[in-house]
């Protein structure tokens, strides 16, 4: 069998290490292994980004970071031909800075930042009712350095092609700054 990423696999009397690659390709895709519903309420499997660059933010429209929102919308802009997209997921859960409902988080996006990048339905990306993404993220799944818990609004996870997390930045890491257009453009000139 040929996988999406031409991995070739056998059965497993054929080929005695396809649970091997299988596994493999499954921590490849592990980002791109889940769906989420937009903020018009249809679901949407991830799996539909493999071969992207991803910048997965958490945001919130009543934040000293909101302003973030034009950076975010300005890479997607340069970047969304090369293959990139920003995912932006609104999270009410640092200062109740995201109360509003689906409706009015996409109306404030489009107004006032004219935001076209994928938005998707309130989160949560800390605590008990943490939402599975964001568990992967933030577990040791991806690496050490990039686990824990997010520490506020407009943190920011590159990941790879392939699913893979590449690298995160913290909410204070403008989307316009050097370190982070420079890893996406690292990112993007990988095949």
């Amino acid at each position: 069998m040929r996988l999406k990423d031409g991995t070739i696999i056998g059965l497993y009397r054929e080929f005695p290490g396809a649970p091997w690659i299988m596994a493999k390709h499954k921590e490849r895709l592990a980002v791109l292994q889940f769906k989420m519903r937009s903020l018009a309420g249809e679901e949407i499997d991830l799996v539909q980004y493999q071969g992207t660059v991803l910048l997965i933010v958490n945001v919130a429209s009543e934040c000293g970071y909101t302003p973030q929102y034009k950076g975010l919308q300005a890479l997607y802009a340069r970047y969304a031909q090369d293959g990139f997209a920003v995912l932006g997921f609104p999270c009410n859960q640092f200062g109740q800075q995201e109360p509003g409902t689906a409706d009015q988080i996409a109306a404030f996006c489009s107004r006032r930042y004219s935001v076209t990048f994928p938005m998707f339905e309130k989160v949560d990306v800390n605590g008990k009712n943490q939402c599975g993404l964001y568990k992967y993220l933030t577990s040791q799944d991806t690496s050490a350095p990039l686990s824990g818990p997010i520490q506020w609004n407009f943190e920011k996870f590159l990941v790879a092609r392939d699913g893979q997390v590449v690298t995160r930045f913290q909410s204070s890491v403008a989307p316009e700054s050097k370190p982070l257009v420079e890893a996406i453009e690292r990112e993007l000139a990988k095949p």
